[in-house]
C-alpha cells in the first residue's frame, strides 16, 4: 500500500524539525511528501528547503503571506495546493499531516497495516498526545470514537473519493468524517499508535478564540441546538472552567446572528442531527 503527504505549515520554525525527523525515519516512505510554507514569516520555508535537498521524495511548495491565520478555510487552501503535486502519484492513501508532530519510525506502517485489516476503514490517524511528568497522554479524551484529530489524517482513496475531499470550511475535520460514516464508511483513531504534539491544541488563538472558533465550526456542521446545549453544559465543568464553554455557546449563536453559511449538504445535515438526538434518547449514535 501506498501513500502520500500533505503538510500545510505556517510559523512553525519551532517544531517543523521534530516533524521531519520524523518522516525521514519512517520505516514505510510515502512516495511523496509535500510540504506546503503557507506564508510563513519566519524560517519555516528554508528549514523546509534543506530537508528537500537532501531527501528527493520531499517537495516544498511556498505560498505568499495573506497576513493573518486563516481559520478552517485558510489550512484547506495550502492542502490542495500540496494535492496538485501528488495528482500523479499511483496512492492509495492520501494524509494530512501537521507540522507539529513527532512519532515513531513505525508509525505510518502500523497505520497502514490497520487500514489493510479492515476494508471499510476510510478514514484514520494515531492518538494525538502530548507528554505529562514523562510520559504520552491523550490530549483529548472526551472525542467521540468515530474522531480523528485533523492534525493526523489518513484517508483511503475510495473513502477520499466518496466524501468529495476536504470542504474549506470551518469544522472541516468533523464534515469528512460525518459524510463517510454517512456513505457507510468507519471512521476511528488507532490509540494504540500515538503522535506526539509540540505545541497543545488552541495555544496558537488562546482559551477563548479556540473555543469560539469550536463554536462556529459546529454551527457549520449543522449540530443540533439541544446537543449543542448539553455540549456546553459539559465543557462548563472542565478546566478552565466556564470561559470554554461561554466560548462555544457564543460561537454557535453567531453563526445563526450572522447567517453564516452551513456545510451544502442538506442530507449530512440531517444526519448529523439524527445522530445527535439519538444520542440524548440514549440510542445508538455516533456519539
Amino acid at each position: 500500500m501506498s501513500y502520500v503527504v500533505i503538510t500545510p505549515a505556517r510559523n512553525e520554525e519551532a517544531h517543523i524539525g521534530h516533524t521531519i525527523r520524523s518522516m525521514v525515519a519512517q520505516t514505510v516512505r510515502p512516495l511523496r511528501w509535500v510540504i506546503v510554507n503557507d506564508g510563513s514569516t519566519d524560517r519555516t520555508g528554508a528549514i523546509a528547503e534543506e530537508a528537500a535537498q537532501a531527501n528527493a521524495w520531499i517537495t516544498v511548495v511556498h505560498r505568499p503571506d495573506r497576513g493573518f491565520r486563516k481559520q478552517g478555510g485558510g489550512v484547506i487552501e495550502a492542502f490542495y495546493e500540496g494535492y496538485e503535486r501528488v495528482q500523479t502519484e499511483p496512492w492509495d492513501f492520501v494524509v494530512k499531516l501537521d507540522a507539529d508532530l513527532s512519532f515513531d519510525p513505525d508509525y505510518f506502517g502500523r497505520c497502514l497495516a490497520e487500514f489493510a485489516k479492515d476494508l471499510k476503514l476510510g478514514i484514520s490517524g494515531g492518538m494525538i498526545s502530548r507528554e505529562v511528568n514523562g510520559r504520552l497522554v491523550c490530549e483529548a479524551p472526551g472525542d467521540p470514537e468515530f474522531h480523528v484529530r485533523g492534525a493526523t489524517k489518513i484517508y483511503r482513496r475510495g473513502c477520499w473519493e466518496a466524501i468529495g475531499g476536504l470542504h474549506q470550511l470551518p469544522g472541516w475535520d468533523g464534515i469528512d468524517e460525518l459524510k463517510a460514516n454517512m456513505l457507510g464508511w468507519t471512521t476511528r483513531t488507532f490509540r494504540d499508535i500515538p503522535a506526539r504534539h509540540h505545541r497543545y491544541t488552541g495555544t496558537a488563538d488562546g482559551t477563548w478564540r479556540n473555543s469560539v472558533k469550536f463554536g462556529v465550526a459546529n454551527y457549520v456542521m449543522g449540530y443540533d441546538p439541544l446537543f449543542m446545549l448539553g455540549k456546553c453544559i459539559k465543557r462548563a465543568f472542565r478546566v478552565p472552567y466556564f470561559i470554554g464553554a461561554a466560548g462555544l455557546a457564543w460561537g454557535f449563536m453567531c453563526g445563526y446572528l450572522l447567517r453564516m453559511d452551513q456545510v451544502a449538504d442538506s442530507k449530512l445535515i440531517q444526519y448529523v442531527r439524527r445522530q445527535q438526538r439519538n444520542k440524548l434518547l440514549l440510542r445508538h449514535s455516533l456519539w
